[in-house]
């Protein structure tokens, strides 16, 4: 067997976890995260002379977890969304005087989540529900810290306005 180029192999050390983190959220299932991250690093792999000549390889790379990841879950019938189980595995939902209210509640924010841009969707999901730092978040997209603060920033904005929205339409019924 060919051996792996070096930068390869310390691409795929320093990202591998943290793509099978995020791809577990949408798959729901680690075994499935880890074959949808294998495959997108085999497709790097066999282009990473394309992929190290691209300006920004972080975000070529991101761009193809998220496709394979996206590909696993249709081949096997299911829409990768973060709102599928999500909501129901909240420390505020365990703790809740009103379960229902909170549920609600957290339903709410995940369909508003979803809703986001794609890059405020990926930036709100790995900086706000996986907990990486803004460094972190800003190295896996491929963009900087400033940048993950000012789209989080903009997602921030979008998620108030969509979610007071929303209460004001529960309250009028």
């Amino acid at each position: 067997m060919k051996e792996l180029p070096p930068d390869f192999r310390a691409f795929h050390q320093m990202y591998r976890g943290a793509y099978v983190h995020w791809a577990e959220l949408y798959l729901e299932n680690r075994a499935d995260a880890e074959e949808a991250v294998d495959h997108a690093f085999e497709q790097l792999y066999f282009a990473w002379s394309d992929v190290l000549e691209h300006e920004n390889p972080n975000a070529y790379a991101w761009a193809v977890v998220k496709n394979r990841t996206i590909d696993h879950a249709r081949a096997r019938g299911r829409r990768p969304t973060v709102t599928d189980t999500a909501a129901f595995e909240t420390d505020a939902l365990r703790c809740a005087v009103d379960p229902i209210a909170e549920l609600e509640e957290s339903l709410s924010l995940y369909a508003a989540i979803q809703a986001l841009p794609e890059r405020q969707h990926d930036v709100v999901v790995l900086h706000y529900c996986l907990g990486y730092t803004v460094r972190e978040t800003a190295d896996l997209l491929g963009i900087t810290p400033a940048g993950v603060r000012s789209i989080a920033r903009f997602a921030r904005h979008r998620l108030n306005e969509a979610l007071s929205t929303g209460r004001e339409e529960r309250s009028e019924c």
